[in-house]
């Protein structure tokens, strides 16, 4: 039986999906977000399991698939995105032999020139040590397209955030899942290979997002004054004062789902603010 299962979460991107598929060596389920362009058609091709939502959950249809998953752990890969040959399993080995960490991030190489990915420039120099029993650099962020995962502890923090749906995602769950007592680890010798696509794209959009869900995952786990720092950091550009009211419009609906992490996972999250 395998050991790991990928999954793929994916909109209205069909050629990319048929592109990337092939790519992929361990069993694929492909969660598609009520595309109407064929792509569970293209994912059936290509030997895929789908499971075809009703609606577009963003990224909470990989908390679907990983329900589906028969696997112990959970590689996340995008459309347009796939682990090198033997990452993976070089990725088992590494979990098996450290039983509490839950969440291995990769190494990314963008496009055809393999550049790397500023944010593991980033994750290789995060301040946070390398605490005993963890596999490499400590973590309390990743790319979602880069990383496998413990399926049970993963399952057992809740997976992606359907609230949040796209757009700087990562960071609630990395929290959760730290706040469960579970080790994040940078894992340079792992190596995805990313070729972002071009279909769809909307910049301004992005950061609106981004601002949003970095106020709500704020809000829902960080102490206030890390809340008040990230709406004054905000209120600088235009895409985070568009995203500062978006989450206010949201917040309602969380007032009683705030839940502050530990202190000794709020100060390393401070000190990634601080770096």
């Amino acid at each position: 039986m395998p050991a790991v299962t990928v999954v793929v979460a994916t909109r209205d991107r069909a050629p990319e999906l048929r592109r990337s598929l092939a790519r992929h060596t361990a069993p694929v389920i492909v969660a598609d977000n009520a595309s109407a362009d064929g792509t569970a058609a293209v994912a059936e091709e290509a030997g895929a399991a789908v499971l075809r939502l009703p609606r577009n959950l963003g990224a909470a249809a990989r908390t679907t698939a990983a329900w589906h998953a028969s696997t112990r752990y959970v590689a996340f890969a995008d459309d347009d995105s796939w682990w090198a040959p033997g990452a993976l399993d070089r990725a088992v080995e590494i979990l098996d032999a450290h039983p509490r960490t839950a969440l291995l991030a990769a190494r990314v190489l963008v496009g055809e020139e393999e550049r790397l990915e500023p944010v593991s420039a980033e994750m290789a120099r995060a301040p946070l040590g390398r605490p005993d029993g963890l596999p490499g650099p400590a973590i309390l962020g990743f790319l979602a397209c880069s990383v496998i995962v413990r399926r049970d502890a993963f399952l057992d923090a809740g997976g992606f955030s359907e609230v949040l749906h796209f757009g700087g995602e990562e960071e609630l769950l990395a929290l959760d899942l730290a706040a469960a007592g579970w080790g994040l680890a940078y894992v340079p010798e792992l190596v995805v290979h990313h070729h972002p696509s071009t279909a769809g794209r909307d910049p301004a959009g992005r950061r609106r997002r981004e601002a949003r869900n970095r106020l709500l995952t704020a809000w829902l786990r960080r102490p206030l004054p890390a809340v008040a720092g990230a709406a004054a950091a905000a209120l600088g550009t235009r895409d985070g004062r568009a995203g500062l009211a978006d989450a206010a419009r949201a917040l309602p609906a969380l007032a009683g789902a705030r839940r502050p992490v530990p202190p000794a996972v709020a100060a390393a999250r401070a000190r990634l603010a601080d770096y």
